[in-house]
């Protein structure tokens, strides 16, 4: 099972962080953090590495949800998404499966919310694919 849902595109990287961003306000979500892995790197170790950027996502309302059924589940929250600028060019966005992650707590409660979370997240990439 993986992990991640992912997207290949011809997108520019800024276009693709435009084009996610807006993706997943269509169906909820907000971007809670934005770490921009380059500049991170750049300024904690002095290296040079690939445009590489990590979106917190959080749907409000399935957060409350999940937080009622089960209060720890914070620690996999918000829902990660990569945008990554390959070597070739292509800019790959990938976003982290629920239900992969939501297997690893105990509470079978979780599952019908991480489902119907996946096909959201699903349903971001379909936006872009079209």
């Amino acid at each position: 099972m993986s992990y991640f849902i992912k997207l290949n595109t011809n997108f520019t990287f800024d276009d693709a962080i435009d084009k996610i961003t807006k993706s997943l306000q269509t169906e909820g979500f907000g971007i809670l953090t934005d770490i921009d892995v380059k500049a991170t790197l750049k300024e904690k170790l002095d290296v040079d590495f690939k445009k590489y950027r990590i979106l917190g996502a959080c749907n409000p309302s399935f957060a409350y949800k999940a937080l009622q059924v089960e209060d720890q589940i914070g620690i996999m929250m918000p829902c990660n998404v990569t945008v990554i600028e390959q070597n070739n060019g292509h800019v790959e966005i990938s976003i982290m499966d629920p239900t992969a992650a939501f297997n690893v707590i105990e509470n079978e409660n979780l599952q019908p919310f991480a489902v119907e979370l996946k096909h959201k997240l699903e349903r971001c990439i379909t936006y872009l694919d079209n």
